[in-house]
């Protein structure tokens, strides 16, 4: 019973992770129509930005994550602008596009590693990580959060899909650009707007994976395929 009860919970656990990455991944997705691997370096560069300001500017752990998910939506907004926003004004294709996130997933996880180095950090000592048992099962208190995190984003987001002028405006933007521009949206703004927000679900779950297990730049790659593979699963683009 106890080894049942674990499984269960580590199910419910890794689901919760794969569900936060997969929901700024699929909001991307849903508006651009490529897959964007640079997702996985961007919520990498949340943890880190946490890590540096616990370790450089000694501010506390909620401190921190809120500037590690700032500090990703700003990076995430800036690739948009940057990268991806030229793209589109050529009418570059899904593939170009995808090919040129790949390269700057590439020189964010290089980058990472030149300013942190190779090594593996981790965000709280073990004494921040409490343990709890339920039906004989052990789950962390950093693994609670995990699962609340991604019941609360989850039903947020719906929500603000569903019932707000936002929510119009990126489905809108997901049938079809064209007829949203012509409907007067201002696509390009929009899209910059949503690749701030997935960006912000990404460094949430780079700084959760950072408490949880522990920080290092190639964590992006495993987090962009997660979100890539629950996005699919899940009904990628829905």
């Amino acid at each position: 019973m106890a080894i049942f009860a674990q499984l269960v919970i580590n199910s419910l656990i890794a689901g919760a992770g794969y569900a936060i990455i997969a929901l700024g991944f699929n909001l991307i997705y849903g508006a651009t129509r490529f897959i964007n691997m640079a997702h996985g370096t961007v919520a990498a560069g949340g943890g880190y930005a946490a890590y540096f300001l616990m370790q450089q500017w000694h501010v506390s752990l909620w401190s921190a994550a809120l500037g590690g998910i700032c500090v990703a939506g700003i990076v995430g907004f800036a690739t948009d602008r940057l990268v991806f926003s030229p793209l589109r004004r050529r009418k570059a294709s899904s593939l170009a596009m995808f090919i040129s996130s790949l390269g700057l997933f590439t020189v964010l996880q290089a980058l990472l590693s030149i300013l942190f180095g190779t090594e593996f950090w981790t965000l709280v000592p073990a004494s921040a990580v409490w343990t709890f048992e339920i039906a004989g099962a052990s789950i962390t208190n950093i693994q609670i959060l995990i699962i609340g995190c991604a019941l609360v984003l989850s039903m947020v987001l719906f929500c603000a899909m569903r019932f707000t002028l936002f929510g119009k405006v990126v489905r809108a933007l997901s049938d079809d650009e064209e007829v949203a521009k012509m409907l007067g949206i201002n696509t390009d703004r929009m899209i910059g707007i949503i690749f701030f927000i997935g960006s912000v679900f990404a460094g949430l779950i780079g700084i959760l994976d950072g408490l949880d297990f522990g920080i290092q730049p190639t964590m992006g790659l495993n987090i962009v395929l997660y979100g890539a593979v629950a996005s699919i699963v899940g009904g990628i683009g829905n």
